[in-house]
């Protein structure tokens, strides 16, 4: 089941995200992060336990972030990950956002949603505070994708 975190989430969160980290597939996350950001995550339980999580952060006007995606590896291939991002692309719409974007290691995945490829130096500047603290900072590898939501349907995934 999806629903939006609850405060005692982040822990579970944390090792599911940073599972991912390890293998740098994503970006790492503290704890401290996750709990200052818990109302952005949605979760998808299985009974008691988190097994996929994802993010719609806002950035800047009209301007959301999709972050954090990652089911557990046991889960993956049931579609979870692309109701996750559905649940996030729903609320970017009742927010009133006009495009979410996402950096990215997997654009295949998001692609599918109809995101295309964007100039990441056509982001707001805004955006970057939070990449200061990155590992990575400078040398950002991630792929950035942004989808218009003006005129889309419900987030269902193109073709």
């Amino acid at each position: 089941m999806i629903e939006k975190a609850r405060i005692e989430d982040p822990p579970l969160i944390l090792a599911l995200i940073n599972h991912y980290a390890a293998q740098e597939l994503m970006l790492p996350r503290s704890l401290n992060d996750i709990y200052e950001n818990l109302r952005d995550f949605f979760v998808w339980r299985d009974g008691s336990d988190v097994r996929g999580c994802v993010a719609l952060h806002v950035s800047w006007q009209g301007l959301g972030e999709i972050r954090s995606l990652a089911v557990a590896e046991e889960a993956r291939r049931r579609g979870i990950g692309r109701r996750l991002v559905k649940s996030c692309l729903r609320e970017a719409k009742d927010l009133g956002m006009k495009r979410v974007f996402v950096l990215t290691y997997q654009p295949e995945f998001f692609k599918r949603f109809g995101f295309r490829h964007h100039p990441k130096e056509s982001l707001p500047h805004k955006i970057w505070a939070d990449c200061l603290n990155c590992p990575k900072f400078p040398d950002c590898d991630e792929v950035a994708l942004a989808l218009d939501l003006e005129g889309e349907g419900d987030g269902d995934e193109q073709g």
